[in-house]
């Protein structure tokens, strides 16, 4: 184990853990590059929450059905998986800050231009520019962090989770407040979030130079033991439960501020109970994997997260505005599952090459699970009239959740299985 029983990430060759930079790097510079993860990270969600605040105003704006939201809510985890996987290649050829800054940049871009691009399929195309700058990022962050902090993985983890966290049920909690403070325009509300993005872009410029993710003179490593994940149980199961935990973060994102509208919550307090079940992710990113790393078999946490969910949903079906914080926070306990779901990665393949394939073989097949969702919320909720269909439905996909976190929560690495 490393820093706080955090799983240990060996270097793909079975020897230690790359070191950090070069001894020369100014002092600046691990300073410089911690303030560009947490920017960056602040900026991983807003893109997605804020809209999920205003989705009535874009909807109404734009003339857009039920049917269509839902498949705007469904672009975020299709570019997720699909410009994901080109992260690594594009951090080989121009360097990891040089991606995430290009990303940052995308999502300014992306965000601002969104508003006013003119009808449903721009402002698609707009979200997708900026989504696809989130998916860069957040695939190389980890990798980021890895080089530059390889005896602090657990604290920066922890520091680039609570910031993501922080900008998700920010974006949620002031996106309304702002858009009435100036002056009311939907457009102006979610093009304000394009500032924050370029702001982010400052701290990596001047490393956009620096193409190396690990130190000059260190051989490129043998990705050995897999190349056969795709033989492994415990892998399929892991893209399982996060493809369907990526369902669930989705459809919250996009849809429950909504459900809080329908039932009479006004629009501040509802985007204010999104944010409450985003902030649920500050503490709980750290609380969570340091629990998974002491047990051995993380099945009962999975438990106890899903029947937080069950609870969650079946509330907001039977007493949507009567019980909205109680079930806002059980909702926000069970998305947590997320840095289950990460802590698990790290914790069931052997070496650092099978810890980066698996992760790379688990979020792009997730991601890929996760998109029918949100469209399927959609349409069930425009052809039914309500919530009851939607909200069986995410009850419904929390069961075989919890059957394939269980799997998954087995003590046993990949490498193991792939060799059978």
């Amino acid at each position: 184990m490393s820093e706080r029983g955090a799983p240990a990430h060996p270097a793909p060759d079975g020897g230690p853990a790359p070191e950090g930079p070069a001894r020369g790097t100014r002092a600046w510079a691990p300073r410089l590059v911690v303030v560009g993860i947490v920017l960056t990270a602040l900026n991983l969600r807003p893109a997605i929450t804020s809209l999920g605040a205003l989705l009535e105003e874009v909807r109404a704006g734009l003339g857009m059905s039920a049917g269509v939201a839902g498949l705007l809510t469904s672009v975020p985890p299709l570019c997720f998986a699909v410009f994901g996987v080109m992260a690594p290649r594009l951090a080989r050829r121009f360097g990891p800050a040089a991606v995430v800054s290009a990303g940052m940049a995308a999502i300014a871009g992306g965000l601002l231009l969104r508003p006013f691009a003119g009808g449903t399929a721009g402002f698609v195309a707009a979200s997708a520019l900026a989504l696809m700058g989130i998916a860069v990022s957040n695939v190389l962050m980890p990798v980021i962090v890895k080089r530059w902090f390889p005896d602090r993985v657990g604290s920066m983890t922890g520091l680039y989770s609570m910031a993501l966290a922080l900008g998700t049920s920010t974006a949620a909690a002031v996106t309304v407040p702002m858009t009435t403070a100036l002056g009311g325009s939907w457009q102006t509300g979610l093009a304000v979030w394009a500032g924050l993005a370029a702001v982010a872009v400052l701290p990596w410029l001047p490393f956009v130079r620096d193409r190396s993710t690990r130190p000059a003179g260190r051989a490129p490593a043998r990705e050995e033991g897999t190349a056969r994940v795709t033989r492994s149980r415990t892998a399929w199961a892991l893209a399982v439960f996060f493809g369907l935990q990526a369902t669930a973060a989705y459809v919250t994102m996009g849809w429950m501020a909504q459900i809080f509208r329908d039932a009479g919550v006004p629009a501040g307090t509802a985007g204010l109970l999104l944010a409450v079940t985003m902030v649920m992710g500050v503490p709980l990113a750290f609380v969570i994997p340091r629990l998974a790393t002491r047990l051995p078999h993380q099945g009962p946490i999975v438990v106890v997260l899903g029947v937080c969910g069950l609870l969650g949903y079946g509330g907001l079906h039977a007493a949507p505005a009567g019980g909205a914080w109680a079930w806002a926070v059980l909702i926000g306990i069970a998305n947590c599952s997320f840095p289950l779901a990460l802590t698990m990665v790290g914790m069931r393949a052997r070496t650092g090459a099978g810890v980066a394939q698996l992760s790379a073989f688990a979020q792009s097949t997730g991601y890929l699970i996760s998109i029918p969702g949100p469209l399927l919320v959609g349409v069930l909720y425009q052809h039914s009239g309500g919530w009851g269909l939607p909200l069986a439905l995410m009850a419904a996909l929390v069961i075989p959740q919890m059957a394939a976190g269980v799997l998954a929560g087995r003590d046993r690495v990949v490498e193991d299985e792939a060799a059978r």
